[in-house]
């Protein structure tokens, strides 16, 4: 028999853990939005700069610069109508003193020398200008050169100024697979001796031909040939007032920067590349 139970008593209660797990509802939540949006305002600012550049003019992109500068910020502190504190300064309209050769502007601040826009650029670009006027100018100065005109392209590159003297179905610069000019090409490099004598910069000479095949038995191929025309080049602008000392660079790369890549027997493919470095 089970002793009786002592009166005031209860058992002890059961202790019951309940567990609560929280589901975050819609994709994981929203963290992802927020890094899309910094993307697109990445995107949407990198969109409009590349609108800046293309729609305003060089003077504009100066501005613009100049008004972003930090530089310019800390150099005016020191210069008119801000030296000492809010009414401090001597006139608005005394120059700055910023440190440049003109005393006024900010170039030489925001832009470097040997950038776009710098002073070494602009004389780059004079220097550019006078090469093919004084070029497209000899061209015109006779009934003759302006025939072969056609023949002379004029093209901006890194380098300096690229002049490419084309053959065609009607004109070659030397007799068939041979480093012989013809007399219209020793007429037209006379011309381009004369109008790039007075200049002061490096030259460099290229070959080219096309991808017409030589003769089964026949010493010789492309790359010579290219090469051999290179320096038959040289040699006549030597004699047409262009200094030894000048040249930079002879080489002659066959067919392999074609003109007309879709027709590699073309005629055009046939030309010379002369390049007056800046």
């Amino acid at each position: 028999m089970a002793p009786p139970k002592k009166a005031g008593k209860e058992p002890p209660r059961p202790i019951i853990v309940k567990k609560i797990t929280v589901v975050a509802g819609g994709h994981h939540g929203g963290a992802w939005k927020v890094a899309y949006a910094d993307f697109v305002t990445a995107m949407m600012a990198f969109f409009l700069l590349l609108w800046i550049l293309g729609a305003t003019t060089e003077k504009q992109r100066k501005g613009i610069a100049d008004y972003f500068s930090p530089t310019l910020v800390k150099t005016r502190e020191s210069s008119s109508g801000s030296s000492a504190g809010l009414l401090g300064g001597s006139s608005l309209v005394d120059k700055d003193n910023l440190p440049h050769p003109g005393g006024q502007g900010t170039k030489s601040i925001t832009i470097p020398r040997d950038a776009s826009g710098g002073t070494r650029e602009g004389a780059t670009m004079m220097k550019r200008t006078r090469t093919k006027d004084a070029l497209e100018a000899k061209l015109q100065s006779s009934a003759a050169l302006r025939r072969l005109a056609r023949q002379v392209r004029m093209i901006d590159t890194t380098e300096g100024v690229r002049i490419d003297l084309v053959d065609d179905a009607d004109f070659a610069m030397f007799r068939l697979g041979t480093t012989v000019l013809t007399p219209e090409a020793d007429a037209l490099l006379k011309a381009l001796g004369e109008a790039l004598g007075p200049d002061a910069g490096g030259v460099t000479i290229r070959g080219h031909t096309d991808a017409l095949p030589f003769l089964p038995g026949t010493v010789g191929n492309n790359w010579s040939l290219s090469a051999g025309r290179a320096e038959a080049t040289r040699q006549a602008l030597m004699r047409d007032g262009i200094s030894e000392q000048r040249f930079r660079r002879i080489e002659g790369v066959a067919d392999n920067e074609l003109l007309i890549p879709g027709d590699p027997h073309d005629p055009r493919n046939r030309r010379i590349s002369v390049t007056v470095m800046d």
